[in-house]
């Protein structure tokens, strides 16, 4: 069960146990975590599951794909090289310890 820690714009830190293959999104509405609204249901039609992978997580958590999370991503107003959007991200082992920062507001 890989546990995730998201971090508010302000530095509240809520780390919360993921189901395996369940998306970051989920793990956060699940979870109650303040910030993480998941408006589309993890269709990538909306932006507010957006946050940013931390840096010492960059080189080791996915890309975005090609296509649709790309296209939502680059429509946002605090776009930054290490965006995603968190029902894009799917949780397993190898992401025990993910570590992703939130903006100030979801759009």
């Amino acid at each position: 069960m890989p546990k995730v820690t998201f971090i508010t714009h302000d530095g509240k830190e809520f780390t919360v146990d993921a189901v395996a293959e369940s998306s970051a999104m989920e793990a956060a509405t699940h979870n109650f975590v303040p910030g993480i609204d998941g408006d589309c249901g993890g269709s990538v039609a909306c932006g507010t599951c957006h946050v940013f992978v931390d840096n010492a997580w960059a080189g080791k958590a996915p890309q975005p794909a090609e296509g649709a999370e790309k296209e939502m991503l680059l429509l946002l107003d605090n776009y930054e090289p290490h965006s995603r959007l968190a029902c894009q991200i799917k949780l397993t082992d190898d992401l025990d310890g993910l570590v992703l920062r939130m903006p100030r507001g979801q759009h």
